[in-house]
């Protein structure tokens, strides 16, 4: 009983220390054993970088960013590595693989692995590396997930050539990555050549390169590496660096211009959110400590109660109290160090044997195994003390029983203590005002840990006195039950422990569990539908719009389709032009905002920041600057009035609208005098100028004299819809983009796979999106921690089960020798065992509510936080954004455990009690 819990501390101690790499380890895996990894900032011009390399910005902020607009054509990064640098090539891209099974999205990269600087960067699992053109190797991810194996061949989408696998291998910090490794020159340049020879938009590679100062392999090569003050020059071109030096021994927050434009806290929103977590680990640390004291303890009763009679026999030959208090804390002792080698042991022995599962579920490798001596020696000494603890009790109890009680199974008669109530109520209200102020203003784990866990304590020196209490219910209940509870009441010293055992199993699981309910129940209230419910879209990702009316004519094939609404886009230019060309002779039809509509957050030469915070949190109520929730892949469509049912409008004037040629638009802003305007746009260069200028695009306006919907249809994103008809009379060319649709019941994974297979047969690229609701991702977390606290209560109330017989013996000798039936015995003991997990399970779920409490205040505190770190930083999406994070009780596992643990410990004691016991003898005397 103590060492279960004890091996999975230690063992959790062990794996959470061994997967937490050091910084020179973290470094090899990402830039193996270079000296620096420089990559592009994105931004077209100079940036400052945090020195870890994982956040930059303009220098100015990005409210003065502007990008330039000559034109020029960056120098490639490769032309800014310093002269006498070795350089080595990293360079990545996302393209789609033929598998065994279709199509997977996976990662090809480049990068010369026969080379010293690469040495750390992957780890070949089997076969062997590339060594000649034609060959890659891939990581074991990707062959599990496609079915291929080493010595097969993958092609990657729009390639004219076949690789073969010689070898597979890993990324040592991200396990589940697909991804495809080829030589320098070998993959990415031949695939972008051949996706361009048939006509296809090429690949987008990211360059990147491993650099060594001076003429070493890395950080062997004796010199000073790539210093903070080379980190700020490159910098100054646009480039990031991830230096090994600065990583290692990182410049003073002074000598770090980010951190003079922007504070260093902005950069650390994502990295303040701990708090929660731990302050969940320490209060089920601290609830499941005060669960094993709370469980061993009926144990040591038990196993004191059995042994009276030895204990009285000390005591008849000269032994006094402190000699049986000494006996049983010896005991407690000895168990506890036996729990504490034992549980140690086995601990690290599972985390050795389990290291490769535990590395899968990460999804990255250890560093190695780090053996903390002073931890692990802590947690065996806690097993010590908490055996030594759970036999204090006992060890009194026992001393304080006279010789003749002891050796003639007589009880006595006690007095109830009258102090422990008292001091039970102040501890409750004291650890629940400490738990809620930890919370609410200090958001310390400990705090709210330390108050969750005094008013447990609290709560157990008040369960004599519940006990009682509940004895009051006996007279509305049947007689085998109402004896049953009668004796639980009468003999609280034995009821009371095992009744806070079970309390306090429960407790910590209630806590646990209504955490995440209420979590569960802030994500459904947050989660945000896309379209209708069992409604989807389909469109075209590639360039082909040929492809649409066969991926149309696909989709009501092999899904139950009950209403499609096919969906054409608005297209300027030539014949080419029907794809999705980035040709700067192709032109766009642009829906124009009036200018006395626009929001004026964004019409300001310099956004958001030509406002003072006030005007602009005053500006953001305006309805012009209502946020946009819905991003659809065209937010100006051209269809029928069938996309209007499939949207699940039902406004009769709008669906006449359409029928009779006329647009319809969702957005208030949009229209002026009840008609709306499309500006075709041509001259692309001066459409970009005047887009970061806040100006008005250049181009010939089209006017619709249109329908506005009720505010109340919700049109999902789509903020203009217009007839064919009416975009034929304008003279604007169309072309198929997609559909809408809704479903005759629901997509099953059979039909999704058949679907996705005929568009690889096809060789289209599409996306498709079904809206199937919010997914309850917590409800397998709660039933694990419900079939759990039933397991733990059950145990909890077996002991309390054995405590009852050890102290009802002579009473059950008694009735079989009056001729009782057996069942009479077996239905005792279960009753017996149900009244008391019953109190333990009320009583637990009650007390389990507190620290759940505090745990939801302490993450709406951190959320708050985060939110004005937010406005702070001008982040507009978020700002109005009210902090909202309910209290949700589980009543469903409550219920649970409520019905289930009592009947199922009940059935359970009653199993294993023996149907017949000996006769008891007359006592001599």
């Amino acid at each position: 009983m103590i060492a279960l819990p004890i091996v999975g501390v230690s063992a959790a101690d062990l794996a959470f220390r061994s997967g937490e790499l050091t910084p020179e380890q973290t470094l090899s895996r990402s830039i193996g054993a270079a000296d620096a990894r420089i990559t592009e900032a994105g931004v077209d011009g100079p940036v400052y970088q945090h020195p870890d390399g994982r956040n930059h910005a303009p220098v100015g902020g990005y409210d003065a960013y502007r990008p330039a607009a000559d034109g020029k054509e960056r120098p490639s990064l490769k032309s800014l590595i310093p002269a006498g640098v070795k350089a080595v090539p990293d360079t990545t891209a996302h393209a789609k693989v033929h598998t065994a099974h279709g199509l997977l999205a996976t990662e090809l990269r480049e990068l010369d692995v026969h080379d010293p600087l690469a040495k750390g960067i992957v780890a070949l699992d089997r076969g062997r590396l590339p060594e000649k053109p034609g060959e890659i190797i891939a990581t074991t991810s990707f062959l599990e997930a496609s079915g291929l194996y080493v010595g097969s061949s993958a092609t990657p989408r729009g390639s004219q050539a076949s690789y073969k696998i010689v070898g597979a291998y890993e990324l040592p910090s991200h396990l589940k990555n697909p991804e495809l490794l080829a030589l320098p020159g070998q993959l990415l340049a031949p695939l972008d050549k051949a996706l361009q020879a048939s006509g296809t938009t090429g690949i987008r590679a990211e360059d990147a390169f491993l650099l060594s100062i001076g003429s070493g392999s890395g950080s062997g090569s004796g010199s000073a590496g790539f210093t903070w003050n080379m980190v700020k020059e490159a910098n100054t071109k646009g480039v990031l660096v991830l230096s090994r030096t600065v990583t290692l021994n990182p410049p003073a927050d002074s000598e770090v211009p980010l951190f003079k434009q922007q504070p260093k806290e902005q950069f650390d929103i994502n990295g303040g959110g701990g708090a929660t977590e731990k302050a969940i680990l320490a209060t089920v640390v601290g609830l499941t400590m005060l669960e094993i004291c709370l469980l061993a303890g009926p144990a040591f009763a038990v196993g004191a109660r059995r042994s009276r009679r030895q204990l009285g026999l000390l005591g008849a030959n000269g032994g006094d109290r402190r000699h049986i208090r000494a006996v049983v804390l010896s005991g407690g002792l000895v168990i506890g160090a036996a729990a504490a080698v034992i549980g140690t042991a086995v601990g690290v022995a599972l985390t050795i044997a389990l290291r490769p599962v535990l590395e899968e579920q990460l999804g990255a490798r250890f560093g190695g195994l780090s053996f903390r001596p002073l931890e692990l020696l802590g947690i065996a000494l806690l097993a010590v003390v908490t055996g030594l603890l759970a036999a204090i009790v006992p060890a009194v109890t026992a001393s304080r029983q006279t010789v003749l009680a002891s050796l003639t199974g007589r009880r006595g008669v006690r007095r109830a203590n009258r102090i422990l109530p008292v001091v039970g109520l102040v501890a409750v209200a004291a650890g629940a005002t400490i738990a809620l102020y930890g919370a609410r203003f200090q958001s310390s784990s400990t705090v709210v840990a330390g108050g969750s866990a005094l008013a447990e304590l609290g709560i157990v020196a008040l369960t004599p006195v519940l006990v009682g209490l509940f004895g009051r219910v006996g007279r509305w209940l049947p007689l085998s039950p109402r004896l049953a509870l009668r004796d639980a009441v009468r003999n609280r010293g034995r009821t009371a422990p095992a009744v806070a055992a079970v309390l306090a199993a429960v407790a910590g699981t209630v806590a646990v569990s209504t955490y995440q309910h209420s979590r569960d129940v802030q994500a459904r209230q947050e989660y945000t539908a896309q379209l209708p419910a069992n409604a989807g879209s389909l469109f075209s990702d590639n360039s082909g719009y040929k492809d649409v009316p066969a991926l149309r004519e696909s989709l009501s094939k092999n899904l139950p389709v009950a209403v499609r609404a096919d969906v054409d886009r608005m297209v300027v230019g030539n014949a080419g032009c029907e794809s999705y060309s980035s040709d700067p002779k192709c032109g766009q039809v642009e829906l124009i905002v009036p200018k006395e509509q626009r929001c004026p957050l964004y019409e300001a030469p310099n956004g958001p920041a030509s406002f003072t915070p006030e005007k602009a949190r005053e500006l953001r109520q305006d309805p012009r600057c209502a946020f946009r929730e819905f991003s659809p892949a065209v937010d100006v469509v051209v269809a029928d009035e069938k996309l209007l049912s499939v949207l699940a409008v039902t406004d009769p004037g709008s669906t006449a609208a359409l029928k009779a040629g006329q647009p319809v638009s969702f957005d208030r802003r949009d229209v002026k005098d009840g008609k709306v305007t499309l500006r075709i746009v041509t001259d692309h260069d001066a459409a970009d100028r005047a887009r970061r200028d806040n100006a008005e695009l250049p181009g010939q306006d089209k006017v619709f004299a249109t329908h506005q919907a009720p505010a109340s249809a919700e049109s999902w994103g789509v903020r203009l819809v217009l007839p064919p008809s009416a975009v034929k009379a304008a003279g604007i060319a169309t072309a198929p983009a997609g559909a809408f649709f809704s479903l005759d019941g629901k997509a099953g994974s059979e039909q999704r796979q058949r679907f996705d297979g005929e568009l690889d047969r096809m060789g289209a690229d599409a996306s498709l999106m079904i809206e199937e609701g919010y997914q309850d991702e917590s409800t397998l977390g709660v039933l694990v921690l419900t079939v759990f606290a039933g397991l733990v209560t059950i145990g909890a109330a077996g002991i309390a089960t054995g405590l009852a017989q050890a102290d009802a013996e002579a009473d059950l000798k008694t009735l079989a020798a009056v001729g009782a039936p057996p069942r009479v015995r077996r239905t005792l003991s279960g009753l017996q065992c149900a009244v008391v997990a019953l109190m333990g399970v009320v009583l637990g779920s009650a007390a389990g509510i507190l620290p759940a409490v505090g745990l939801r205040i302490t993450q709406e505190q951190e959320q708050e936080r985060l939110l004005r770190t937010h406005i702070e930083m001008g982040y507009q999406a978020l700002t109005d954004t009210a902090v909202h994070v309910p209290i949700a009780v589980p009543w469903s596992t409550l219920a649970g455990l409520l019905v289930v643990v009592p009947l199922g410990a009940g059935l359970l004691a009653a199993l294993v009690t023996k149907s017949s016991g000996a006769l008891a003898r007359r006592e001599a005397g």
